[in-house]
């Protein structure tokens, strides 16, 4: 069964299931099985980290946008723009866990492991725009991600911090 898990992956895995319907337990390619079941759990995992990457990155911005450089001209422009990444990231967000409902299981998990790097990638992006006195780092945002998973799948909740958008 080995070939045909490497040769025709979707003939494999049908046969797989019908061999599981069958109580056919004893005929299971059960490494390459145990292996694949494994592998889609973590590629689960890392698509909901990714969209919290994606997530976390703009509100971060769009805070400090509106928190610390208050420049109205840009905060216009680009508020705009990274309030449709994040309605697309929540909407990713939530499709995903509608059709994957273990996952909510692993949401605070995966939320502490996505800030950190949605953090640097904040940090990063906001130093390309900013003036060399106000370059950001590793303390211009809190260590730990500041809104709850609730509070950032809100519909309409933006981190605008009395600004319009």
């Amino acid at each position: 069964m080995n070939s045909l898990y490497e040769t025709d992956y979707h003939q494999w895995l049908s046969n797989q299931v019908a061999l599981l319907r069958n109580h056919d337990f004893d005929q299971l390619d059960l490494e390459n099985l145990l292996e694949d079941l494994e592998l889609g759990i973590e590629s689960k995992v890392d698509n909901l980290e990714h969209f919290l990457i994606n997530l976390i990155h703009h509100l971060l911005k769009m805070d400090y946008q509106t928190t610390v450089l208050k420049d109205t001209v840009a905060t216009e422009r680009v508020l705009k723009g990274w309030s449709v990444t994040i309605y697309n990231a929540r909407r990713d967000i939530n499709k995903l866990l509608a059709k994957n409902h273990s996952l909510n299981r692993r949401i605070e998990d995966a939320l502490k492991e996505s800030y950190t790097d949605a953090k640097n990638r904040a940090i990063n992006a906001m130093n390309l725009y900013v003036n060399k006195n106000q370059q950001l780092n590793n303390n211009s945002f809190p260590e730990e991600c500041p809104w709850s998973f609730d509070q950032m799948m809100t519909e309409d909740w933006y981190p605008l911090n009395g600004v319009e958008l």
